[in-house]
């Protein structure tokens, strides 16, 4: 072993035995709790799916996951757009603004969204204000309050990836494109989104995965009806003291975003490669 590998290996000592003890161990202790060692027993995972309301949850958290990284890409590609487009002084005074809101506790913004959709609150006095409506809306303790919630608190998540894409195209390729007669959109279908296809699957994936464990915002603007994995998590352990289950629970969704991870991996470089040919 030379005298770098052995410095290399030594700074790397720390680090690792870091992870190893503070994550690595606590994870193989959830993984082996799901399975109820040392009797080894899958129930709690044959429960999760046999069972029609923990299927049920599931399904919903996978489906609300899915809408919100939907509306964050609908919203956050063409905002990137906008920003990719301003000068540098200004572009980063707009990405401070978007950065902005990651400076408040998840807590408070949750209570903000909660005096803005209320019945009484500040949306609906609005819209009876101008005599657009007659009674309330409803807006909370439903699905549409929980994803209008998690897309402000994520669409960021969206817009820095899609956005360092953007500023990575050399603007030669767009010149080049309108001198071969391409209009703007068909240079937009051709040129820009192929080559951001890697930030729009960076940024949808990492979307998707966080949205999964969201548990304050449908627990506040959710209610009862709109339970999520996290909050039964949260239920089976201080509730019901179920912990094997609430492990498998945990462990099922964690295989999840593993799975999509190396579905991200395996398959959007391919398809980068693809679409950019």
């Amino acid at each position: 072993m030379t005298r770098s590998t052995a410095l290399t290996a030594t700074l790397l000592i720390l680090p690792l035995g870091f992870v190893g003890i503070f994550f690595v161990l606590p994870l193989l202790g959830a993984v082996g709790t799901s399975f109820d060692l040392p009797r080894f027993s899958a129930d709690s995972y044959r429960r999760l799916f046999e069972v029609e309301v923990y299927r049920i949850v599931f399904l919903k958290t996978i489906r609300v996951a899915f809408e919100t990284t939907l509306v964050c890409l609908l919203l956050g590609y063409p905002t990137a757009c906008f920003v990719a487009g301003l000068p540098p002084k200004r572009r980063a005074l707009a990405v401070g603004l978007i950065a902005l809101p990651f400076m408040l506790s998840v807590l408070v913004r949750n209570y903000v969204w909660m005096a803005l959709l209320q019945d009484t609150g500040i949306i609906n006095n609005w819209l009876r204000g101008l005599g657009i409506i007659e009674r309330p809306i409803r807006l909370m303790y439903n699905e549409l309050g929980v994803i209008i919630a998690m897309v402000n608190m994520l669409v960021p998540y969206v817009i820095f990836p899609v956005l360092a894409s953007l500023l990575a195209i050399p603007a030669d390729l767009r010149t080049a494109s309108a001198s071969l007669g391409a209009g703007r959109f068909e240079t937009f279908v051709r040129v820009t989104l192929p080559l951001t296809a890697s930030g729009i699957a960076a940024g949808c994936l990492l979307t998707f995965i966080v949205a999964l464990g969201f548990y304050i915002t449908p627990a506040m603007l959710g209610g009862s009806g709109q339970m999520m994995m996290a909050n039964l998590i949260a239920f089976n352990v201080k509730e019901v003291l179920n912990w094997p289950f609430a492990f498998a629970l945990a462990t099922s969704l964690l295989a999840s975003t593993i799975v999509l991870y190396y579905a991200y991996r395996v398959v959007a470089p391919r398809g980068v490669a693809l679409k950019a040919a």
